[in-house]
């Protein structure tokens, strides 16, 4: 009970990220007994029963189920924790790609606490819809508590590809952790790009947040390069406290992703973001 309601809370405090999302690139949340667009005979329940499969409806309108199919986590086999053994959740995020030109949706389940692990589990489930609807791939995405898709949802990075942006986060009560993965589509599988790690907290006199904003750059690579930006900015609030505020500041971090083609990913041009990481873990 206390980790639903720790949940919901978080929820309502990135309510701007989820409907921001929704508005600027259709992350939508549909009644899983709805029928896919251009298939009545095919619910998202249907699809989700492709990751947990006995998963069904109660009275209230929560879908309840047990383990979910077996997964490797985004991060690799040393990364994220079992799944609970009772999952349960009222909605599921849903999301329309490019990947490889062909369109394919995808599924994104917050099925709650891991029973051994402090993160939790979500899964991100890749569907091909185009005729008889076929589970290509599943990950668990969850690097912290309450995971989600993150403004925008999707970047374009070709014609015909998008990546995705996915968060993971944990509050307490003047502080806010935020893991931030892109992941990108190749032969139908997810990938992970990288890693973002932001902190935010609100103090006596002044707040402290870093907001993350994506770019696609053309340049002449198969897939755009990608870029990176967190804005830390520290607003002084006009409160009287026993410690003077610091004085306003603005200041941004870039990094660029450019694809490799020898290598076949995505490689960073600098590591500062692992450096304002690294900064901010001292400030927990």
């Amino acid at each position: 009970m206390k980790s639903s309601l720790l949940r919901f809370i978080l929820a309502l405090t990135l309510l701007p990220f989820l409907w921001t999302a929704a508005g600027a690139q259709a992350v939508s949340f549909p009644e899983l007994g709805s029928a896919l667009p251009g298939h009545k005979d095919v619910t998202y329940l249907d699809l989700a029963r492709m990751v947990i499969p006995d998963l069904a409806v109660d009275k209230d309108g929560f879908y309840k189920g047990g383990l979910p199919i077996d997964m490797r986590h985004i991060e690799g086999p040393d990364s994220g924790g079992s799944p609970p053994e009772t999952s349960g959740f009222s909605n599921a995020a849903v999301l329309a790609i490019k990947a490889g030109g062909k369109d394919r949706l995808t599924m994104l389940f917050d099925l709650g606490d891991s029973p051994d692990s402090a993160e939790g589990y979500a899964v991100l489930a890749l569907y091909d819809t185009s005729a008889k609807p076929e589970l290509l791939d599943a990950v668990n995405v969850a690097v912290d508590r309450g995971t989600y898709f993150r403004e925008p949802g999707k970047l374009s990075v070709s014609a015909n590809d998008n990546i995705l942006i996915t968060m993971s986060a944990h509050f307490n009560s003047n502080q806010n952790y935020v893991a931030t993965p892109l992941i990108m589509v190749r032969g139908d599988k997810f990938e992970l790009i990288d890693m973002i790690y932001t902190f935010d907290e609100n103090l006596c006199s002044y707040s402290r947040k870093q907001d993350v904003a994506f770019q696609s750059i053309a340049d002449g690579q198969p897939y755009a390069a990608i870029k990176v930006t967190v804005t830390d900015a520290t607003v002084p609030n006009g409160e009287s406290c026993d410690d003077a505020p610091p004085a306003a500041a603005s200041q941004d971090t870039s990094v660029t992703y450019h694809w490799d083609t020898k290598a076949a990913h995505y490689a960073k041009d600098s590591d500062a973001l692992d450096k304002l990481a690294g900064e901010n873990a001292k400030r927990f």
